[in-house]
């Protein structure tokens, strides 16, 4: 591994404590960036996942998707994780915590709406982040990209109905632009270019798809870092204000995400999955699609409420959770 993979755990730890310390003495700035949003879906931010995953899509070999169908097992786990285990899971442990165990400390009108934030997580599988992840483990491009449109498909029919179910409400609003403009973003306009690139790179010579991805990898985790900067700068004076509520928030989600980690994991080897198809399926299942679930909190429950910052925390445990899971992965491949 090069400098910038072998410290990941490091640069991401600074970008974090960067994000927080830029946030409380610059919030104008951070203001103005979170103000450049449509649907919901701030574009800065997509930028910087774009160049994350602009990379593993130049890396994807059309041959080779058709081989997908010859190995379902993959998608089998990924869905079955995703839509019959995770929404369920992470809706018992906001009850279990936010009802009982920290019910001295919450009332009840913000502890339901905590349990609602985590649901909305609960409900939303990763879209954009998994490329990264995929791509540190290293794992099947082409497999991980059918895994997540997949996914994409399942969720504009089955996210509402199981939000709606766990969360009591029979009139859930969706926002679709959220859903149609991230994916466009995060899969549809990466693919195209990487597509692109990799017909014009195979075109010079064998081994220039190779060299050209190597040249972007440092990129690719200069834009990790930067969206752990801006995300931790958005929500700096939340994380200072109020540590004990994120602290008591983190908890489920963490014990939920290594949770749903291990099951998937127990799967992949009772289907004797390889490396490189099980190291994305245990992560799609893990990581959420924090930009929808943050966006529906927010027009269900309000920009200040418990729900939003239920799936604010989300974003804030993810990355450095997933970096430990991408750290166990690999550590097991040697």
């Amino acid at each position: 591994m090069g400098l910038f993979e072998r410290f990941l755990t490091v640069w991401v730890g600074l970008g974090i404590l960067a994000g927080v310390g830029l946030g409380l003495l610059a919030p104008g700035m951070f203001a103005v960036i979170a103000g450049l949003e449509f649907a919901h879906v701030n574009l800065v931010v997509a930028v910087l996942i774009w160049i994350m995953i602009y990379p593993m899509m130049i890396q994807i070999d059309w041959s080779s998707i058709k081989q997908v169908g010859q190995k379902p097992r993959g998608l089998f786990l990924t869905l079955v994780v995703n839509w019959l285990i995770k929404p369920f899971t992470m809706a018992a442990l906001g009850v279990l915590f936010f009802e009982y165990i920290f019910a001295p400390w919450v009332d009840p009108q913000t502890a339901s709406e905590y349990i609602a934030g985590m649901i909305l997580l609960g409900v939303a599988p990763c879209t954009a982040m998994v490329f990264v992840w995929s791509q540190l483990v290293k794992g099947d491009a082409s497999y991980t990209l059918v895994q997540v449109s997949v996914n994409d498909l399942i969720m504009v029919f089955a996210f509402a109905p199981i939000a709606a179910f766990l969360l009591g409400v029979t009139s859930l609003m969706v926002p679709w632009e959220t859903l149609l403009i991230s994916t466009i973003l995060y899969v549809v306009l990466p693919l195209i270019a990487g597509v692109l690139t990799r017909e014009a790179l195979l075109r010079q010579s064998p081994t220039a798809v190779s060299r050209f991805v190597a040249m972007l990898k440092p990129w690719s985790i200069v834009g990790l870092i930067g969206t752990v900067l801006l995300l931790f700068g958005f929500q700096a004076r939340t994380i200072v204000a109020q540590p004990l509520v994120i602290g008591m928030i983190a908890i489920p989600l963490i014990v939920q995400t290594y949770g749903i980690f291990v099951v998937s994991w127990l799967g992949a080897r009772w289907l004797k999955l390889p490396r490189e198809i099980a190291g994305p399926a245990c992560l799609i299942g893990t990581s959420n699609f924090f930009e929808l679930a943050v966006a529906v909190a927010i027009s269900l429950f309000g920009l200040n409420s418990g729900a939003a910052l239920a799936t604010v925390v989300g974003v804030l445990v993810e990355v450095p959770v997933m970096l430990s899971l991408v750290w166990l992965l690999n550590r097991g491949r040697t």
